[in-house]
C-alpha cells in the first residue's frame, strides 16, 4: 500500500432542520394549542484516530466529506431526525488545520480519539417552543442554523520512539531491515528510501520499542532541497534521533553539522530532542581501526558516546539497542512521554 501524509479534503456539516408551525386539530377541539416539534440537528464531520491505519491514501482519493441536514420537525410536537455524522478515520499522528486560516482544528495522537471538526447546526425551535401565558398561539418557528464547512489540510507524524536522521545512502535502511521485522527498500544509491516505514525493534524478552526509517537529508533540505521538508516533520514526532554516520565518511564532523543544522532550520526544538550517534559499515574497517577511529569521531563530534555497528556482519547491534532502550526509559521516567 502506498503511504501517503498529506492530502487535502473539503468537509461540511449538516445544517439544522427548522421547526414546525403546527396546531393541535383533534376531534370537539377547535382551537388546539401549538403543537410544532423542533427541527432535527444537522451531522457533523469527526475525525477518528486507528491504529490500524498508517497512511492517508484513501482520502486522497476520497477528498469530499458533506454531513446531510437535520429533518424540519412537525405536528403533535416530533422532532425532526438528526442528520447522521459522517466519521473519517484517520492513522493516529494525524493532525489536521483550516487551509484558509491556518488555524490547528485538531492533533489526534491516541487510538480511539475523536474530535469534531465540522460542528453540525442546530434545529430550529418550532411553535410550541414559543407559548407563553401572553402569547397562546405562536405562529412563528425558527429555522436551523447552518453548518460549517473547511477546506482541511491533514498531515500524518509517525509516532515512533526512535527517528533515523542520516545522508542518503548512509545504511540507515539496512539497519532498519535487520533489528526490525520492517523490509525498506534498500540499494546503493543515495534516496533509496522515498517513504516512510516502521518497525519494531525487540530488547530481551519482553522489551521493544518503535523505529522510524526517515528519507535521507541533505544539505538545504529544510528549504525543500532533495525530499526537502515533506520528511523533515515526522522526526518531530520521534521520542530519541539516532544519527547515522556511515564509517567510510570523509568529513563524520562536517556531516553531523550538516544533519543538526538542517533539524534546527526546520524546528529548533529538534536539536535539543534526545539523541544516540552510531557509525554504520564497521565491516569496512580492519578489526584494529575500528576502535581508534570511534574514538576520534567521539572526540570531532564531542559526544561521549558512538556506538558503532554493522548491520551485514552483525556487530554492534546488541550494544545499539541497549543504548536506545535506556534512552527511552530515561525519557519515560522524566515526562509524560
Amino acid at each position: 500500500m502506498k503511504f501517503v501524509d498529506y492530502v487535502t479534503i473539503t468537509v461540511r456539516s449538516g445544517n439544522g432542520g427548522a421547526g414546525a408551525v403546527a396546531f393541535r386539530r383533534e376531534k370537539y377541539v377547535p382551537r388546539g394549542g401549538p403543537d410544532g416539534g423542533d427541527g432535527g440537528d444537522g451531522g457533523s464531520v469527526i475525525l477518528e484516530a486507528d491504529k490500524q491505519l498508517y497512511t492517508l491514501l484513501d482520502l486522497r482519493y476520497n477528498r469530499h466529506h458533506f454531513a446531510k441536514n437535520g429533518t424540519s420537525g412537525s405536528g403533535s410536537n416530533k422532532k425532526g431526525p438528526d442528520g447522521p455524522d459522517i466519521v473519517i478515520r484517520v492513522p493516529v499522528g494525524t493532525t489536521a488545520t483550516d487551509r484558509q486560516t491556518g488555524k490547528k482544528l485538531a492533533e489526534l495522537y491516541e487510538d480511539g480519539q475523536r474530535i469534531t471538526i465540522a460542528r453540525g447546526g442546530c434545529g430550529g425551535k418550532g411553535n410550541a417552543f414559543f407559548k407563553s401565558a401572553t402569547n397562546q398561539t405562536p405562529r412563528h418557528a425558527q429555522e436551523g442554523t447552518t453548518g460549517e464547512e473547511y477546506e482541511v489540510v491533514l498531515e500524518l507524524k509517525l509516532l515512533a520512539d526512535v527517528g533515523l536522521v542520516g545522508l542518503p545512502n548512509a545504511g540507515k535502511s539496512t539497519l532498519v531491515s535487520v533489528i526490525s521485522a520492517a523490509k525498506p527498500r534498500i540499494a546503493d544509491y543515495p534516496f533509496t528510501t522515498l517513504e516512510p516505514s516502521l518497525g519494531v525493534v525487540y530488547v530481551g524478552d519482553y522489551q521493544s520499542f518503535v523505529i522510524a526509517d526517515i528519507p535521507g537529508i541533505i544539505e538545504g533540505a529544510h528549504e525543500g532541497k532533495g525530499l526537502g521538508t515533506r520528511f523533515l516533520r515526522h522526526i518531530e514526532r520521534n521520542a530519541v534521533l539516532l544519527f547515522v554516520i556511515p564509517a567510510d565518511d570523509p568529513d563524520p564532523r562536517g556531516t553531523y553539522a550538516v544533519l543538526r543544522n538542517e533539524l534546527a532550520m526546520f524546528d529548533e526544538d529538534l536539536v535539543d530532542k534526545p539523541h544516540v550517534v552510531t557509525v554504520t559499515k564497521m565491516d569496512l574497517l580492519p578489526p584494529d581501526e575500528r576502535a581508534p577511529m570511534l574514538g576520534r569521531i567521539r572526540k570531532a563530534l564531542s559526544e561521549p558516546t558512538v556506538v558503532g555497528i554493522s548491520a551485514v556482519a552483525q556487530i554492534g547491534l546488541d550494544e545499539l539497542k541497549a543504548r536506545l532502550w535506556e534512552e527511552i526509559q530515561s525519557i519515560a521516567a522524566t515526562s509524560d512521554y
